[in-house]
């Protein structure tokens, strides 16, 4: 596999303070969510109510070692795949703390694992639990532990795993909403804590707390929303060279099979508009919520990730294991889709462009988790980390499974 650097020389992302753009006039309803309707039902057209689509079901037990089978999944020459830690129902985004151990969020099943490696194998506990959809990010000696309504920061996790959380909750003026409220979180290199509050709808206009970015101080003092116009972003990073930040958002359903598609996205400034809800993906507008112009002053996205591709957790891979073509380039892992007829993701793919940033070129890097044959998936990709070794683990929601990637060896 041929791969071009992705590489620019870009101005800091998020260098001020975002403002609230002009919200502009509605010609559509704003069509709220009916009460007796499931949330994932919402904005389908009375000629889809028949549609067989629907969320597929979590795997939330934990599934043995043998039932996993890792050795479907392919990856490009010289590297190499292999089960690393089972047994964690629902693991999603990963943290590596300062003394190795890794933590890692879930979404339904309300867990933060911890997972520790003594060298022969991979052992993992239950740090906290009965949380709503918890995601994780370690941070100068302090794990932080962020969910729909609560933020916890566990101070000198290190030295005492065992240590009380601080509650930061009441800093954070977490709105209450569920639906794509589910959080990934990251520290910037501006040392900001960056947490997603995703729209709480299919499609819908939502609101002054909603389908947005925001970053806060690490005590959750000095909010500011940097990003407006994202309906569901379940990953993002910063450019090891631009610091720009780039994330994923995944497109509204019930437009049809092949659109709209899914997004990466580069943020050149904060307060930028990424268009939501009326202009998707690489300008689509909006059947449902109207308006004059709907993607006038939208940035549009670096690539679009495909239809209904649930693009989630992104990594610039920064270290020296992988061959010098791999430094620097984009990786994005597609847990898969639901609202389409045929089934497309569930894989993890490499995004390279030129220097601005353009001419993206998508390509697989890890395959196997669906079989195109009989339309069937067995796994979901979800999240990747880098280790100090230059490896890269990933994790797979479906089956609580975390595999090890390396090259050559």
């Amino acid at each position: 596999m041929k791969i071009r650097l992705a590489s620019a020389a870009l101005a800091l992302v998020v260098a001020g303070c975002a403002q609230t753009p002009p919200q502009p006039t509605v010609s559509a309803a704003a069509m709220p969510v009916p009460a007796n309707v499931p949330a994932w039902q919402q904005g389908r057209t009375p000629d889809q109510a028949a549609s067989p689509l629907a969320p597929h079901a979590a795997r939330n037990i934990a599934v043995p070692a043998t039932e996993i089978p890792v050795r479907n999944l392919r990856v490009p020459p010289g590297f190499r795949v292999e089960l690393w830690a089972s047994g964690m129902p629902g693991v999603r985004a990963m943290s590596r703390a300062g003394n190795g151990r890794i933590y890692a969020g879930t979404r339904g099943i309300g867990r933060v694992y911890e997972i520790t490696d003594n060298g022969r194998e991979r052992t993992s506990r239950v740090l906290v639990d009965r949380l709503t959809q918890p995601a994780v990010t370690y941070h100068n000696g302090s794990l932080y532990v962020a969910s729909i309504d609560k933020v916890l920061r566990y101070e000198g996790i290190d030295a005492n795993p065992n240590v009380q959380p601080t509650d930061l909750t009441a800093r954070f003026a977490l709105p209450p909403e569920q639906h794509h409220n589910w959080k990934y979180i990251a520290f910037g290199p501006d040392g900001k804590l960056y947490v997603p509050f995703g729209a709480p709808c299919n499609i819908c206009l939502p609101g002054d707390a909603y389908a947005q970015i925001r970053r806060y101080n690490a005590d959750g003092t000095g909010m500011e929303v940097v990003a407006r116009g994202v309906r569901n972003t379940q990953g993002f990073t910063w450019h090891p060279v631009t610091r720009e930040m780039w994330f994923t958002d995944h497109g509204r359903d019930w437009m049809g099979d092949d659109s709209p598609e899914d997004e990466l996205n580069r943020m050149t400034r904060a307060g930028e508009d990424f268009g939501f809800p009326y202009c998707h993906a690489n300008g689509v507008a909006d059947r449902d919520i109207r308006r004059d112009r709907p993607c006038g002053g939208v940035t549009l996205p670096v690539a679009t990730m495909g239809p209904h591709a649930a693009a989630m957790g992104v990594h610039f891979y920064t270290g020296t294991m992988f061959p010098a073509e791999y430094r620097n380039v984009l990786l994005v892992a597609r847990k898969g889709s639901w609202n389409r007829t045929k089934k497309f993701g569930y894989d993890v793919v490499a995004v390279r462009t030129d220097a601005n940033g353009r001419n993206p070129q998508v390509t697989p890097f890890v395959t196997g988790f669906l079989d195109t044959a009989t339309d069937s998936f067995w796994g979901r990709p979800v999240y990747m980390l880098q280790m100090p070794d230059g490896s890269l683990l990933l994790s797979d929601e479906q089956m609580g499974a975390i595999y090890r990637i390396s090259y050559g060896g």
